[in-house]
């Protein structure tokens, strides 16, 4: 397809699956649970987290996690008893020892460093870069404590990693959506530099439409891709992600 063809196929794209009725079956029907600021942060990142196989085991082991937080995911990582989450498996490879990584981690945050939006920000506002964002991110998360096999949980991008989980989360975050399924709660990262959420959808159905040529789905095929797709929309070229991924995993494009 030329440019402007693709470009009018993929913003019909955006229009059907950008919409509440994408809610009930992804991850983001979570976070979407709750109306307080921190508890969605935490609820959303930590469903971002566990964000890889199939949804329906995803979208239980995220209700799972919430009863776990008592239903109140930020006053559990500030007062909650962590130690009291049990060892065993949460959702695949991320287990009881992670989750009680992640809320101390979080509580570290929350009570030394601002909190999670201050962190991010941080990190994004020197050069408006989003690498650097996710890697002051991690430093942060993994500082105050040797976090040994959860270290895996949390994108490494300056090994390459391609992200997808915590791009998705920060598209939750960031983006200021219209049609209210994205977030947009943090109000200083500009919706303009957002990094595609790469997964085996996107990136199947981004090489066949020529947006994306990279072999490898890291981090490199990350900033291809989306810069690709900033040539349709400068603005809020990540409204894409709804597109590419509803047309691999819905129409099996």
């Amino acid at each position: 397809m030329k440019h402007q063809e693709l470009k009018t196929f993929l913003d019909e794209k955006v229009l059907q699956y950008n919409a509440p009725s994408f809610i009930a079956s992804d991850p983001i029907s979570i976070p979407k649970l709750f109306t307080q600021k921190e508890d969605i942060e935490i609820a959303g990142f930590i469903a971002a987290t566990i964000s890889w196989g199939q949804r329906q085991a995803i979208l239980k082991a995220g209700h799972r996690i919430v009863d776990k937080l008592q239903h109140e995911p930020f006053n559990f990582v500030i007062d909650g008893d962590v130690e009291s989450i049990p060892d065993g498996p949460v959702y695949r490879t991320f287990n009881g020892a992670d989750l009680r990584y992640f809320l101390k981690a979080l509580r570290n945050i929350y009570l030394n460093h601002g909190g999670l939006e201050t962190v991010f920000t941080d990190g994004y506002l020197p050069n408006q870069n989003i690498q650097e964002s996710i890697a002051h991110f991690r430093k942060i998360f993994i500082s105050f404590q040797d976090p040994q096999r959860t270290a895996k949980h949390v994108a490494n991008v300056l090994k390459g990693s391609s992200a997808k989980r915590i791009c998705m989360y920060l598209r939750w975050m960031v983006r200021q959506d219209k049609m209210k399924v994205d977030f947009g709660l943090w109000k200083k990262i500009n919706s303009a530099h957002l990094m595609l959420p790469l997964d085996v959808h996107t990136g199947n159905v981004g090489r066949k439409l020529n947006l994306l040529t990279r072999k490898q789905s890291d981090w490199k095929a990350v900033e291809e891709i989306t810069n690709n797709l900033r040539k349709f929309d400068t603005t809020d070229p990540i409204k894409y992600d709804y597109a590419l991924f509803g047309l691999g995993v819905f129409e099996k494009f």
